[in-house]
């Protein structure tokens, strides 16, 4: 089987393309190693969400929830059982990936408990035991980029787990990360640790920016010739300038001390980069975020229309820094307030997060029920 020209040619450019979803029906069934094979998926994220949708339905898991009802599991330790089974059986699909890049790709992500986002102490503890219970070099831990979250960051970074920063909307956040990350890095270094076996990425949500900021330009009655001008736009240039910030922090002392002691980058991924407006082009936060050592984690559809019309352009990311900044400004003089947006986005998307994961207990807790 061939790779496909298109996700080939992004992997060239420096894009990794990581798959944003995971059930044991995509493990069991082949699909997870066909599109390893001819999409060239080279990662696996995943989220409450797509736990939820895997867990609840389907057949894939009625045996293990049988045994697990069983020796009396509660909803929550079920989950956690079959999640973590689901994730180490990924990263062993993924091996061969992870053992080629030298631990670059091949990575699978599991999401702390979102209900722990506002708890350093309990988030670095759970992160700690997921990593042990999945038992795989190439697993990551998502953590949420909360103020809570930041110093667990640097805390399980500093333990040499591979951390995935999940849920970043804005800049000021993202600098903070950054430094979260630093302060790890140092931290495990200082512990004896090696540096080389630390991989980090820091997940940048796109598309979710402009569907917030087009609803207020929306809201606010522009003219339509200056509501053209800016509706969609948001998404793009925010990412690529946290883009920058990235540059920016190769340029420093600190990071070349580090860099020196073989730590790795910790690379940009674009999350939420499947376009939720049926007005915009279905590979829009693709095509448009370009650029060497950066992650896409694309939901399916989404990587089904990359490889079907996906488009590789000489536009790179630095070269529209000056106009994103302008967009940005432009945005401002409308009355769109970015300090608001992006507090927002946050504040929903952990409910989401919590919601998702809620809803999921629900479900497992009713399916345990009928095996009791």
């Amino acid at each position: 089987m061939s790779q496909n020209q298109y996700t080939k040619a992004l992997d060239a450019a420096g894009v990794s393309l990581w798959l944003d979803d995971l059930s044991r029906d995509r493990i069991n069934s082949g699909d997870l190693q066909n599109l390893i094979e001819t999409k060239t998926i080279t990662g696996v994220t995943t989220n409450p969400a797509i736990f939820g949708k895997a867990l609840t339905t389907g057949t894939a898991y009625d045996a293990q929830l049988a045994e697990l009802a069983a020796a009396g599991a509660d909803a929550l330790s079920a989950v956690v059982e079959m999640t973590t089974d689901d994730v180490r059986s990924a990263c062993d699909v993924l091996a061969p990936v992870y053992e080629a890049t030298n631990g670059y790709d091949g990575r699978v992500s599991i999401e702390v408990d979102p209900r722990l986002a506002w708890d350093t102490d309990e988030t670095v503890a759970q992160a700690i035991d997921l990593s042990k219970k999945v038992g795989r070099p190439n697993v990551m831990v998502k953590i949420p980029a909360t103020e809570q979250g930041l110093p667990a960051i640097t805390r399980v970074l500093a333990e040499g787990i591979s951390v995935n920063v999940t849920l970043i909307f804005s800049l000021e956040r993202y600098r903070q990360v950054v430094n979260a990350w630093l302060t790890g890095l140092e931290r495990a270094r200082s512990e004896g640790r090696d540096l080389a076996t630390i991989h980090s990425v820091a997940s940048f949500f796109v598309s979710r920016v402009d569907t917030e900021i087009d609803n207020q330009l929306e809201a606010a009655q522009l003219p339509a010739e200056q509501l053209l001008q800016l509706r969609g736009r948001a998404g793009i240039a925010n990412a690529r300038l946290a883009y920058r910030i990235f540059e920016q922090m190769q340029d420093t002392e600190r990071w070349r001390l580090l860099s020196s002691n073989g730590a790795n980058l910790q690379r940009p991924l674009w999350a939420s980069t499947g376009t939720k407006n049926p007005d915009y082009s279905d590979v829009r936060y693709v095509n448009g975020l370009v650029a060497e050592y950066t992650v896409n984690t694309l939901p399916e559809d989404t990587l089904n229309a990359v490889a079907d019309h996906g488009e590789i352009t000489g536009n790179r990311i630095p070269d529209n820094y000056e106009m994103d900044d302008a967009h940005m400004d432009d945005l401002a003089r409308a009355g769109i307030d970015y300090a608001q947006v992006v507090a927002k986005l946050e504040t929903e998307g952990l409910e989401k997060f919590v919601e998702a994961w809620n809803e999921l207990l629900e479900g497992i807790e009713q399916r345990l029920e009928q095996y009791k």
